[in-house]
């Protein structure tokens, strides 16, 4: 079984309080005894955006957990992601929500899982439930 990582999690797992990383380390090394670590080419893009953090660190990051990063997302993917943001973006106008935005990229992430026939370790379980049902969701 491949699971695919939300970045949430990595940030997590780097955050200098063990409260918040401890655990997210224990779900990633459940995840880890039940096959693979992927992370989906958003979530490397997003990961390159945290406080001192460079390509090359993520490169050698991946290298060494053994997480590979899958940078090619086909066109399914792409549609699906288009469609559950479209959702999403009726459901807010509808509902008048005033909570935070969500972006395209957390769509991609969970249309490349969902697509792939990938579990996804996230912290945040309301959204990808929402956008996309079937998907198996794993919360650290």
């Amino acid at each position: 079984m491949t699971t695919s990582v939300d970045t949430n999690v990595i940030v997590a797992l780097w955050d200098r309080d063990p409260a918040v990383s401890r655990p997210a380390q224990k779900a990633l090394d459940e995840e880890l005894q039940r096959g693979s670590l992927v992370l989906s080419a958003p979530v490397f893009a997003e990961l390159m955006a945290a406080p001192g953090r460079s390509e090359s660190f993520l490169n050698k990051f991946c290298d060494d957990t053994g997480m590979r990063v899958e940078f090619d997302m086909d066109e399914e993917v792409w549609r699906a992601a288009g469609r559950a943001f479209q959702g999403y973006s009726g459901r807010r106008r509808r509902q008048r929500d005033q909570g935070p935005r969500r972006i395209l990229a957390d769509f991609l992430i969970g249309a490349h899982a969902f697509h792939r026939g990938y579990r996804l370790l996230t912290l945040d379980d309301g959204l990808y439930q929402a956008a996309f049902p079937g998907l198996s969701v794993v919360i650290a």
